[in-house]
């Protein structure tokens, strides 16, 4: 199987309570092939969410990747593999606990990313980066963009954002914290794919784990001008089927 590139920072946090064991930004597998992508025309990140280790990382990104070539993008897509396979998340008592843990680590990891980012266009200026992400990969999204907004230089550093089953809440665009932050840091768009009929956003909601996911039912209020939604009926909350409902990209 070909290797697929990624940015990782796998075992920098506790899968138990989400504390952290590293200091270190991250970690590039293979170094030599991100070398390669230095002066790509773009790249696009894919971020994957709770209940994947390594292996179901590079899976998202494979699937990602066929999908993305299907509708005619031939661009380089990479993976940010981080500490999602959170202790006890398939068990409904630990559910819970699974579930803060992985939101304090997503959060977390907008420092790993957004310092990637950075450094990437530092060595690749011309570069557009678009970053996708599953379910809690859009927290990890919000959180980079919240780190990249800290300085001025990092305006429009990303060219688009694409959300698909989005476990943020639906007030983010609209919010006059976050819509400020992502309407400077995102150059072009922010797309949310969202579906009234994902199950385990509707889950999440009723057992309010998750008050009002963005995936679920789009965005309420004012969203920001870069802000776009589009309504999809995937099979389930999986990866796998919300990418098969993607009509174009970018």
């Amino acid at each position: 199987m070909k290797i697929i590139p990624r940015i990782s920072t796998r075992g920098y946090y506790d899968l138990g309570t989400g504390k952290t064991l590293k200091s270190n930004t991250y970690y590039l597998y293979p170094k030599k092939d991100f070398r390669k992508l230095l002066n790509s025309k773009e790249i696009t990140i894919m971020i994957h969410g709770l209940r994947n280790d390594n292996c179901g990382a590079i899976a998202k990104v494979v699937l990602a990747r066929n999908r993305l070539k299907k509708l005619g993008y031939s661009y380089p897509v990479i993976g940010f593999s981080y500490d999602s396979n959170t202790k006890g998340a398939h068990l409904k008592k630990y559910v819970k606990r699974s579930l803060a843990v992985g939101l304090k680590i997503a959060k977390k990891n907008g420092y790993n990313l957004g310092t990637f980012i950075e450094d990437f266009k530092q060595s690749s200026p011309k570069t557009k980066i678009r970053l996708m992400g599953h379910s809690l990969g859009s927290q990890v999204i919000l959180s980079t963009v919240e780190y990249l907004s800290k300085k001025k230089q990092n305006k429009s550093i990303i060219d688009s954002v694409y959300f698909f089953g989005a476990s943020i809440t639906e007030d983010v665009p609209s919010s006059k914290k976050y819509g400020k932050l992502l309407q400077k840091i995102i150059d072009k768009k922010l797309v949310n794919h969202y579906a009234p009929t994902d199950e385990v956003l509707k889950w999440a909601d009723g057992e309010k784990y998750v008050l009002g996911p963005l995936g679920l039912n789009g965005a309420t209020g004012k969203p920001i001008k870069k802000y776009r939604q589009k309504l999809v009926r995937p099979k389930n909350h999986r990866f796998a089927s919300y990418v098969q409902a993607l009509s174009s990209f970018p």
